[in-house]
């Protein structure tokens, strides 16, 4: 064979070569390309499964959620204690959407208008909740009927609770339910301290001449130093001892304060146990919906009159009960990252 023939032999096979080398990197990035969006069609298949069953993508974890969840059906569940004045709409949309929530053992509507519920009303009521009844268990629903018309009255005690857990609600404010019953699982792991949604924080004033003086800060403050010392009535878990401590052992000067200005008596409240655990509330992360109008924190001055109660209340307890705090209670189940 010449050296024309060879060569020529050698380019075919390079030719053949390329072409067959070009068909197979062809094949194999379909291949390629094919197989990885097999694989990101596997993973959405898997994280949406994650994401909606959780904890039940592995045995053990399964296991172990299904006797946390014959233990808490085994305790009791919480009172809603829900504050209202002449808003029935959004006290209806309220009842209604709570008394779906699996741990509410009851709901008592404090009730401080000068004319009883209508019957009306608690029929109305009562058919939303035996709609929402579950497993052969409905919510007891209760009007507790206050002749003075006070905000001491949303802290009055009621003797006959079923439940140590009292959740502390406006008749405006809506929680998803299982944010609620992350709050109280947080509650039942510290029953003796104040767990709630709404963080606020005082600040010691430095100015020479005010000695011991202190200033109401909210949420901005909150959010900028992360860190807060009281959480808000308006939406909190507390246990039902309270209720008598701020009826029949917090100085009645603060009530009839409170009575007087219509303000602060969920200050007061945070007060109280603050100097009864000498420890922080905890702060649980949540998602609020605000269903009615601004109210009385949208009313000039509200900052200087909070500050003035926080002073008032310091000078009635003899010291400063107040405890500061980082933590917040978060549910890692509904985040990508923790």
């Amino acid at each position: 064979m010449g050296g024309g023939e060879v060569s020529k032999e050698m380019g075919s096979c390079s030719i053949a070569y390329r072409r067959g080398d070009q068909k197979l990197r062809k094949f194999v990035t379909a291949r390629s390309t094919k197989f990885l969006l097999f694989c990101c069609f596997v993973l959405a298949l898997i994280t949406v499964a994650c994401r909606s069953s959780r904890p039940s993508a592995i045995g053990w974890v399964n296991s172990s959620t299904a006797v946390a969840d014959r233990i808490s059906g085994s305790r009791k569940g919480y009172t809603l204690l829900m504050n209202t004045w002449k808003r029935y709409d959004l006290l209806k949309k309220s009842v209604s959407h709570y008394a779906s929530c699996s741990r509410l053992d009851s709901i008592h509507i404090v009730w401080s208008e000068p004319k009883p519920p209508s019957d009306s009303l608690k029929k109305y009521l009562q058919k939303v909740i035996k709609k929402k009844s579950r497993d052969g268990h409905e919510v007891e629903l209760r009007f507790d009927i206050n002749k003075e018309d006070s905000l001491n009255n949303r802290f009055k005690e009621i003797k006959d609770l079923k439940t140590d857990a009292v959740f502390s609600i406006d008749d405006d404010i809506i929680f998803p339910c299982h944010t609620v019953d992350f709050a109280f699982n947080v509650w039942e792991s510290a029953p003796d301290t104040m767990v709630g949604f709404v963080p606020r924080v005082h600040w010691p004033e430095k100015s020479n001449d005010k000695g011991n003086y202190y200033t109401y800060s909210g949420w901005w403050s909150v959010w900028w130093s992360g860190t807060y010392s009281m959480v808000l009535s308006k939406a909190a878990f507390f246990h039902k001892k309270y209720l008598s401590l701020y009826t029949n052992d917090m100085p009645a000067s603060i009530r009839e304060f409170t009575t007087k200005n219509r303000n602060c008596e969920d200050i007061a409240m945070s007060f109280l146990i603050a100097n009864a655990t000498n420890a922080p509330p905890i702060w649980v992360k949540g998602k609020i919906y605000e269903i009615g109008s601004t109210g009385i924190s949208s009313i000039g001055g509200h900052t200087e009159k909070r500050t003035h109660c926080v002073n008032r209340f310091v000078a009635e307890f003899g010291r400063m009960p107040l405890v500061y705090t980082s933590m917040k209670a978060v549910d890692s189940r509904n985040l990508w990252f923790w």
